[in-house]
């Protein structure tokens, strides 16, 4: 016998027959407690009903009882306003009544009766012609004339009968309205239709069909659709009769309609002569029983089933990690070291997987050492490099600015001497010429031409010349803003320009330098002037923030914009798209050096004819 087939017959032996036997044991257990538990149920559905109809009926009954009491009217002398006033209060004591009338001992009509034909607010309506007899001798005389010598506000209720429109049930009730032994009577009609709702509200799928049934075994209301007073099966009814009680709850089983039910019945309090019926088929009640008993042996055949799986799979488990060992130290001779025989389990076979995998992981991470150390000798060669071609790139750019530094301060050496003795000279010719002199204005041009030719040398110098190194230290961004602001605000207003300022509020605190600091803002400053000589709408915005760990200088200009092929070009020496040629191009490129040099970014966003916005990031100092 194979090795599976010795496990499946053991666990058999060991686990499933005693399962069984628990499983049957349980299951006739929970069908006890599960059929004890629905009759509990039943009981206590046909307590709530039965109260609740009580509730409604004997509610409205006492309603219009107290307040017939409540008036001291000698009604045989009342007007037939005092009358109507009293039917219509009555009326509205309750959404069940249909109809009131005032009568006397022998039922003749007083006053009324007081009815909406076609029901309103809630009240049932009422078919006068069909339904005025049946209302009017609802309470029998010898009922009524045993009522007389009570007290004012007695009320004496009718049995059932068929309502005037044949819908519903009702019922009538007549009320005292004096103590005098030939008082007149309130007499009210009370539809039932309002209890089909309250059953069908405490009813349902589980627990069965509830019906509210009269002294005559009549159905007066029910949870589901019936038909007028049909009569509840006499197999139903007699065990009610003989076993209600006014307070318990009667429970039994019976067989009608083909087939045994489970039925629970309570007594209406109050003298209505009602009775609660709720019942449902057994096999419907049941079913609860018969999914379990279903679950038992679906249990227990899948128990058997699992067991049988499990034996396999447990069979083909050691046969694949049998082969899985065999592979592995093939693998390893024919050195594939990376290879490794799955571990699991705490048997032999695992501790000669683990043997193998530390031999296999010994031997790998050797080989692996080796390539790791050729890795990372080819990471620094290119680490090398690339920090080669970095200070060669940086030489390449020291080595342009100051080859260009040394041009322009040639240049503007060699042009400083003619130009000094062209404006010496012209402004000698402007002395000895009044200023009505036809060539004086001519003069005049030629003196601004080299003075401006004279400007752009300076700067030419200035670039050339090595820019002293920023003294950083702690300084208020918002300062710096403001000193630039002032200082070129008179020229941007006088040149039409809207100016927004809106500043972070308090300090913004920066390590920097004021001075080279207030350049790169007055140099922003004026490229947005320049930039907006021709725009429609000239509005200039500087603002500051605190951003993340940085501080932020941003000016937006409603200018012509840069064009996405210039963008790059823009830090350039020399390089400009002005329409006016002021200062050579050089603002930009000193403001790139210097923001650099204070451990910060410019970032530019721009649209073509709309404007441009230059954000200047430097990192902020923590406050305290």
């Amino acid at each position: 016998m194979k090795l599976y087939q010795q496990l499946i017959l053991f666990m058999l032996a060991a686990t499933v027959l005693p399962l069984a036997v628990v499983g049957f044991l349980l299951q006739r257990g929970a069908e006890a407690e599960i059929a004890r538990r629905i009759t509990g149920e039943q009981q206590a559905r046909a307590t709530g009903a039965a109260e609740a109809v009580a509730s409604d009926v004997l509610g409205a009954v006492e309603s219009i009882a107290h307040q017939a009491e409540r008036f001291n009217v000698d009604w045989a002398h009342a007007s037939d306003d005092e009358r109507e006033g009293l039917l219509r209060l009555l009326y509205g004591q309750s959404e069940t009544v249909s109809a009131v009338a005032m009568v006397d001992a022998e039922g003749q009509l007083l006053a009324g009766p007081l009815f909406i034909k076609d029901g309103k607010d809630g009240h049932p309506p009422f078919a006068y012609e069909q339904g005025r007899d049946r209302f009017q001798h609802a309470i029998p005389e010898h009922d009524l004339r045993g009522l007389a010598g009570g007290r004012r506000g007695q009320a004496a209720i009718s049995s059932i009968y068929p309502h005037s429109r044949g819908a519903m049930a009702a019922m009538a009730v007549a009320v005292k309205l004096q103590a005098q032994p030939q008082s007149p009577f309130a007499l009210a009609e009370l539809g039932m239709g309002k209890l089909d709702k309250i059953l069908a509200s405490r009813a349902t799928a589980e627990s069965g069909r509830i019906d509210l049934v009269d002294r005559e075994g009549r159905v007066v209301a029910s949870s589901e659709s019936h038909a007028l007073l049909e009569p509840l099966p006499a197999a139903l009814w007699q065990p009610v009769v003989e076993g209600v009680r006014d307070d318990a709850v009667h429970s039994f089983s019976v067989v009608t309609l083909g087939e045994p039910y489970l039925v629970s019945a309570r007594a209406v309090r109050g003298q209505l002569g009602l009775v609660a019926v709720i019942h449902i088929p057994e096999r419907v009640a049941l079913q609860p029983v018969r999914a379990m008993r279903f679950t038992v042996f679906a249990s227990i055949g899948a128990a058997l089933v699992v067991l049988l799986l499990l034996g396999g799979a447990f069979t083909l488990r050691m046969n694949r990690r049998i082969d899985a060992v065999v592979k592995g130290a093939e693998s390893f001779s024919a050195g594939d070291l990376s290879a490794r025989i799955p571990v699991s389990g705490a048997d032999e076979l695992t501790d000669l997987s683990e043997t193998f995998n530390r031999m296999g992981g010994e031997l790998e991470g050797a080989r692996a050492k080796l390539m790791r150390w050729n890795d990372e000798l080819k990471q620094r060669v290119e680490e090398a490099t690339q920090d080669l071609k970095d200070a060669q790139a940086q030489l390449l750019e020291s080595q342009k600015m100051a080859a260009i530094g040394q041009l322009g301060a040639g240049v503007a050496h060699e042009i400083n001497n003619p130009l000094a003795g062209i404006l010496g000279n012209t402004q000698l010719l402007m002395l000895d010429r009044p200023e009505t002199d036809p060539d004086f204005d001519t003069l005049k041009k030629i003196e601004q031409m080299a003075k401006r030719c004279k400007e752009i040398t300076q700067n030419l110098l200035r670039f050339s010349q090595a820019r002293e190194k920023g003294q950083l230290r702690p300084m208020d961004l918002n300062a710096v803003v403001r000193d630039a602001f002032s200082l070129s605000d008179h020229q941007t207003r006088g040149e039409g320009i809207a100016v927004v300022v809106k500043l972070q509020p308090g300090p913004l605190m920066v390590m920097g330098d004021p001075g080279h600091l207030s350049q790169v803002v007055l140099a922003m400053m004026q490229n947005a002037r320049t930039a907006m000589m021709k725009s429609q709408v000239k509005e200039l915005r500087i603002a500051t923030r605190a951003e993340g760990p940085n501080a932020v200088v941003e000016i937006t200009d409603t200018g012509k914009g840069i064009a996405a092929e210039h963008l790059p070009r823009i830090y350039d020496p020399f390089f400009t798209t002005k329409d006016v040629w002021t200062n050579v191009g050089l603002g930009l490129s000193v403001a790139y050096r210097v923001v650099q040099e204070h451990q910060g970014k410019i970032d530019v966003t721009t649209e073509v004819g709309k404007g441009s916005t230059f954000a200047v990031r430097i990192p902020r100092l923590p406050t305290a």
